[in-house]
């Protein structure tokens, strides 16, 4: 890059070249004067040359963190899907841009996003319900730091940014607790109090293969091969704004098929027969399986309230729906089930994230493990209190002492 410095009335000033216009090509070049001497300018810059060859020149601006926000969040809808954006989305425009929104972007710290979570988790509830506390809880502060750091990232990218503060931020600190589930027996006692509902092939699909609950709202009829014993959930719905709504599965290994037991699949068998009358005497269109009689869509967050009311009515603890989901994997790999095989059905990115999440289990397979391979290495052990039966020592053996050969004569 070329450059010069010249004498101005108020000092010296440097003007060097810089890369072309993007869109058209045309030259570019960039200024900055005020230097008391003319090797003031030249060193001023050399630093700024060496900086644009380097990438890392970050022209001056005033945008504030909200203007950035609004920036970013319509710049990455095409990109996420859209539950992922409506928690950016929000997460953003409630609790960051209320407290740091007039900030200029290229003001922010590492100190000031840190001073953000501490105003947060001491007093950024927004709502607050029964016994709640004034602040939120450090999982949902985790989470607007990690949205922060994504956006930073790109701003970064966008020339905005020379780096991003979040890296040096500390991310409040989440406690791992095991997930609360029922017992294989209680789960026994849900499915005997469901039997004659209506939709007891739904809630029996969810407590057999522990998919999510926009598995269960989304399922179409083509989702379900009963000559195959199989089920694919395609199209998930999910809740935006209190408002249902198709969406994307979360991961590719969620559009796995996942075989069904026999049970499942006469239960599924029976409640399609009934679905597809409804369909001729109603004349709805809808493919979708778990739907009102007349074909009308049911919301998720109904489906979770209706759980809930079986699990009260049958005396069960009440649990979330999706905790039915971590019942169903604790109860798998309990019972010896591969974590590669519960992993896949659960629709997981990878092996390490459901050894990781339900390691509350890990202590018991270690344990059944251990006795498993030290029973294929030793052999199984006798019951305490058996011994083996043992040959009559020799004669030999009876002095510890091997007797002399004979002496012939």
């Amino acid at each position: 890059m070329k450059g010069s410095v010249y004498k101005r009335k108020n000092g010296w000033e440097f003007r060097h070249d810089i890369d072309p216009d993007p869109l058209t090509g045309k030259r570019r070049t960039t200024s900055r004067g005020g230097f008391k001497t003319k090797a003031e300018a030249n060193r001023a810059m050399r630093e700024s040359i060496a900086q644009f060859e380097e990438g890392k020149h970050v022209a001056p601006s005033r945008r504030t963190v909200e203007e950035f926000a609004t920036e970013w969040i319509a710049a990455v809808r095409p990109a996420v899907a859209k539950g992922t954006w409506a928690k950016y989305r929000n997460y953003l425009t409630l609790y960051v841009v209320p407290v740091i929104g007039p900030t200029p972007l290229q003001d922010l710290t590492a100190r000031r996003l840190d001073l953000l979570y501490g105003h947060l988790l001491d007093g950024g509830r927004l709502r607050r319900r029964g016994g709640q506390g004034a602040g939120l809880a450090p999982a949902t502060v985790a989470v607007v730091h990690q949205t922060l750091s994504r956006a930073l990232g790109d701003a970064v990218k966008w020339g905005y940014l020379r780096h991003n503060p979040a890296e040096d931020a500390h991310r409040p600190r989440v406690g791992r607790r095991a997930p609360t589930v029922w017992t294989p027996e209680q789960v026994r006692v849900f499915v005997d109090h469901i039997r004659s509902d209506r939709l007891f092939a739904m809630y029996l699909l969810l407590i057999t293969t522990g998919v999510r609950r926009g598995a269960l709202a989304g399922l179409r009829r083509a989702d379900v091969d009963l000559t195959g014993a199989t089920v694919s959930p395609s199209v998930p719905r999910v809740v935006i704004d209190g408002k249902a709504d198709d969406g994307e599965q979360k991961t590719l290994n969620a559009y796995r098929p996942l075989s069904l037991d026999p049970l499942t699949l006469a239960a599924l068998r029976a409640y399609i027969a009934i679905w597809e009358e409804n369909r001729k005497v109603f004349g709805y269109t809808s493919d979708r399986l778990f739907c009102w009689p007349d074909g009308a869509a049911i919301h998720p967050d109904t489906i979770t309230d209706w759980f809930q009311d079986h699990a009260r009515a049958v005396g069960l603890p009440v649990i979330r729906l999706h905790d039915v989901r971590h019942s169903y994997a604790t109860a798998a790999l309990r019972s010896g089930v591969h974590p590669k095989v519960v992993s896949e059905r659960l629709g997981h990115a990878s092996v390490a994230f459901t050894l990781s999440f339900y390691s509350h289990v890990i202590p018991g397979m270690d344990k059944d493990a251990a006795d498993e391979i030290a029973n294929v290495i030793l052999g199984t052990p006798e019951p305490p209190g058996v011994q083996a039966e043992q040959e009559p020592p020799d004669a030999s053996d009876e002095t510890g002492e091997d007797e002399p050969p004979a002496v012939c004569a």
